[in-house]
């Protein structure tokens, strides 16, 4: 979707995610484990749900920076961050993901969820590599994606390729082959979890950035 389209479905997007998107999300960071102290970089954060969860858990000595590329998005998103009082250890920023500009070596971690799969094959080696620039040494990327099975599709899937198809516009995220994306890229899997969402797959997968 368009930055217009992610401005107008901000101020619904919490209803539309609904529980079980934010129970998925919710394991996401439960298997990213952000530690105290850590600097951690969200890429496409949304609402900002999950960026409150991790500047809960990397505390005053942590930061955490987030990437959207949606202004209605970010603005709900500092609302709320400014509301828990975190904004001492919150960077938000309205950017494109494939346009990232941050030192090398400088995050412990990087969080994706239903992010990834939005980009063009092209696209997401750009971000990938981009991430692994930034990424310390055994630094640790979670990303969180539709996944894409060699199975037949069940009635769901094929519904949902329907939709795409039909109306990109709104259902916008693509099932990809995760665990392959993030090998081709160098990083190393460390752990996953398969869920599903509303009847389709969805994937959980820690990596990291090997030495």
């Amino acid at each position: 979707m368009s930055e217009q389209s992610y401005n107008k479905l901000s101020k619904w997007y919490d209803f539309i995610s609904g529980s079980g998107e934010k129970k998925i999300k919710n394991k996401g960071l439960n298997i990213l484990n952000a530690k105290e102290g850590e600097q951690i970089l969200e890429i496409g954060f949304g609402t900002g749900n999950s960026i409150l969860s991790m500047a809960k858990s990397v505390g005053k000595s942590g930061k955490i920076i987030g990437v959207d590329i949606s202004q209605g998005m970010l603005d709900i998103a500092k609302v709320k961050v400014d509301k828990a009082g975190l904004l001492d250890r919150v960077v938000l920023k309205h950017e494109d993901a494939t346009m990232m500009n941050f030192n090398s070596d400088y995050f412990d971690a990087v969080f994706m969820s239903f992010t990834l799969e939005l980009f063009s094959d092209t696209q997401m080696i750009t971000i990938l590599e981009e991430c692994k620039r930034i990424l310390r040494i055994n630094g640790r990327i979670c990303v969180v994606s539709m996944l894409k099975k060699n199975k037949k599709p069940s009635i769901i899937s094929r519904l949902y390729a329907w939709g795409q198809k039909k109306f990109p516009e709104y259902v916008d995220c693509r099932p990809i082959n995760l665990q392959q994306v993030l090998k081709n890229e160098g990083f190393v899997i460390s752990k996953s979890k398969e869920m599903s969402v509303w009847g389709l797959p969805v994937e959980i997968a820690l990596a990291e950035k090997s030495k």
